[in-house]
């Protein structure tokens, strides 16, 4: 290290701060309880207290920071969704992206790419030409075009991908982005630390107190709170939360895996999706490709990655991008998909007065880290759904209600 940076780190002059506080135990007692510090949990802690004034918030997390699918995801961000509610709750989330890394004073490495969602198909072409519509009556800055367009934005892939899937044009959605997402996780946990949020990793939820059908508590390893209001924001985890107070969600968890190639110089500069070859693929500000597919076949609560997934995904890119056969993979990782019925997440109050659901995120969660967290604060704080969510209430799967949001959220992740 040199010696110009090391005097910066003995030196009394210069402290720098940690990034959250260490609290040595719990309070007796918090106005809302949140279970989960990835994205979607610290995002609500931060706008409970920014927004909301409550600052008597515990966010509980049996790991660390970020350490979900908050850090095991591919951290691509767009809008170009196909139901009217989708379009319109992530459009939301990437107004408010733009804007975050000046509000925590933090780098978060946001960079809009522009995102094509490759056709290789007439089937997936009109699939395209219903999603632009959709996006465009929304004010959402999406367009179809053709496999020329697609070679220009990428002169390096085979637009026959090896003969077997020829790409015939696009989805091309310009606001696509990528941004750093352990640093998210770390913005948000320090903006709600700094403004009176505890924050308690290490401490995994055992069990949840009921008294007449409400939320009076919470028993933790780290004893028992007393709490009248519980966010529940823990992903793939999600089933063993509501089966503490005896709720049933049609939520099923499956392994969702994806990898990265060693650094290279820049060369892919657009976010390219293809649903036919289930690939998704980014270059990252180091020069990995950040590469994945779709879901893992079988249904499991792991995060355990394969040979048979790299494997797979390898050979689909080697379909676009030939001369990647002498490219190194570095690593692979995989998180717990909670996925729903419609492929739309399950967001608001639930039959058990005093717990709130923010779940069944699938491969889509991180894009909506801001918009998901900013409208659970206000659905916890007035205890009334945020205008934004009222499409993914949990009670829609009862009433026969479905948000169907597949056709863009299978694969585009």
């Amino acid at each position: 290290m040199p010696w110009r940076l090391l005097r910066f780190a003995v030196s009394k002059k210069h402290p720098e701060p940690r990034m959250f506080t260490s609290h040595a135990k719990l309070e007796p007692s918090y106005d809302v309880v949140i279970i989960g510090a990835g994205g979607h949990g610290l995002a609500a802690a931060y706008y409970l207290a920014r927004d909301h004034g409550i600052t008597n918030v515990a966010v509980l997390e049996k790991g660390y920071i970020g350490g979900g699918n908050t850090g095991r995801n591919t951290t691509i961000i767009r809008s170009n969704y196909l139901t009217p509610e989708g379009v319109k709750f992530y459009d939301t989330s990437v107004q408010l992206w733009k804007d975050l890394s000046t509000e925590f004073d933090l780098n978060l490495f946001y960079s809009t790419r522009g995102h094509y969602t490759l056709a290789h198909t007439d089937s997936a072409m009109r699939t395209m030409r219903w999603r632009a519509e959709v996006n465009k009556h929304f004010g959402i800055d999406s367009e179809v075009v053709d496999a020329q367009d697609v070679q220009r934005a990428s002169p390096q892939m085979d637009l026959s991908c090896g003969g077997h899937a020829p790409i015939m044009g696009a989805l091309y959605h310009a606001p696509g982005a990528v941004a750093r997402h352990d640093a998210v996780a770390w913005g948000y946990g320090r903006g709600a630390d700094q403004r009176g949020v505890q924050i308690h990793q290490q401490t995994a939820v055992k069990g949840i107190e009921l008294k007449g059908g409400k939320v009076t508590g919470v028993h933790t390893s780290r004893g028992f709170i007393s709490t009248p209001k519980v966010l529940c924001c823990v992903a793939g985890s999600t089933p063993r939360v509501t089966d503490m107070i005896g709720i049933r969600t049609p939520i099923y968890v499956h392994p969702l895996q994806a990898m990265v190639s060693e650094p290279m110089k820049p060369w892919l500069d657009p976010i390219l999706v293809s649903g036919s070859l289930h690939i998704y693929v980014s270059q990252s500000a180091r020069g990995e490709l950040v590469m994945g597919a779709s879901l893992d076949p079988y249904e499991v609560q792991s995060t355990r990655s394969t040979l048979d997934f790299v494997e797979g995904l390898s050979a689909h890119m080697l379909d676009m991008f030939p001369f990647l056969s002498h490219a190194k993979v570095v690593r692979q990782w995989a998180g717990m998909a909670d996925m729903t019925p419609d492929f739309a997440p399950i967001m608001g109050k639930t039959p058990v007065e005093g717990f709130y659901l923010d779940a069944g995120w699938g491969t889509w969660g991180f894009k909506a880290t801001p918009v998901s967290g900013k409208s659970m604060a206000h659905t916890v704080a007035n205890d009334s759904p945020h205008p934004l969510i009222t499409g993914f209430s949990l009670d829609r799967f009862r009433n026969y209600a479905l948000t169907g949001e597949k056709g863009a959220a299978s694969v585009g992740h």
